[in-house]
């Protein structure tokens, strides 16, 4: 599903200020979207380059998102709109009932959670205090503000996430894996509606990737209205439970839709612009170059 829809020569940058105060609850009911997305373009400012274009996207509670394409495709501008850290050029983005430009972005942001190897973590802090972290917002702990209930919480997630065996082993001397593991606890704990992956699985070796599969499909179980969305570059990453896919080329949608549908060899060779085979076995998704 191509977008070709042309759009207003009006520019924006990225950096999203924190605008007017606004009720982080703005229009919400249980039964909204998380994410609405709605004809989006996103021009930088400096050269007029076109880094999103005419995006429509819609995202309901419970479903898991694959957001994929070639390196440059818009993945990560349309994720740090949806994480309400930039403004579009053109077209609005609604995330948890919240349109971005009518909302504090402060405390829309408090409510999302996002995951990105690119987190500052201080090295020496114990697992658990990174995941404590989580319910203040912060790089290091505000002690003063974890209640009992709190602490309790973030051993409740230590666990899930099976990292209960190293939380109080430094953050640094965790392997990826574990890191990836405690960074994941750490966004579950304000219990927000959205959580955002931007490529979890990055420098994972195998075993460290298996344990995040298996992770992230618990948690599809154990959470049945959270919603996320996973940036990867690579299928094999993507847990079972995985129920839609976004495939972006050149800012556009090439298809968007269930995951059965969209991860197709033909389109993922429309996506990234070379023969791609796609196989399924075990609800796991297979892809390899079509090239003899």
């Amino acid at each position: 599903m191509e977008q070709t829809r042309p759009h207003g020569s009006a520019a924006a940058d990225a950096t999203l200020p924190d605008g007017p105060a606004a009720s982080g609850a703005e229009g919400r009911d249980a039964g909204s979207a998380v994410v609405e997305v709605s004809g989006v373009s996103v021009r930088r400012y400096t050269t007029g380059q076109v880094i999103l274009d005419g995006v429509d996207w819609t995202v309901r509670p419970g479903e898991h998102w694959a957001l994929l394409g070639a390196n440059g495709a818009g993945k990560t501008t349309l994720l740090r709109l949806v994480g309400a850290t930039m403004h579009p050029t053109d077209g609005t983005v609604s995330v948890l009932g919240s349109t971005l430009g009518r909302v504090d972005v402060r405390q829309l942001r408090s409510e999302i959670g996002h995951v990105s190897t690119s987190q500052r973590v201080p090295q020496d802090m114990p697992a658990r205090t990174v995941v404590l972290t989580g319910a203040s917002g912060t790089v290091q702990p505000l002690w003063k503000q974890y209640t009992d209930e709190i602490k309790e919480r973030a051993d409740e997630l230590l666990a899930e996430l099976d990292c209960k065996d190293f939380a109080d082993r430094p953050y640094g001397v965790c392997s990826g894996g574990q890191r990836a593991r405690v960074l994941v606890a750490r966004a579950l704990m304000p219990d927000p509606a959205l959580l955002l992956l931007d490529e979890p699985f990055n420098a994972l070796d195998l075993p460290s990737r298996e344990d995040l599969i298996d992770a992230l499909r618990r948690l599809a179980g154990n959470r049945p209205e959270l919603a996320t969305v996973t940036v990867t570059h690579h299928l094999e990453e993507l847990p079972p439970t995985t129920s839609h896919a976004l495939l972006l080329r050149e800012g556009r949608t090439m298809a968007c839709g269930p995951a059965g549908e969209v991860l197709t060899g033909e389109r993922m060779t429309a996506s990234f612009g070379r023969p791609i085979e796609v196989s399924r076995q075990d609800g796991r998704w297979l892809a390899r170059s079509g090239r003899p």
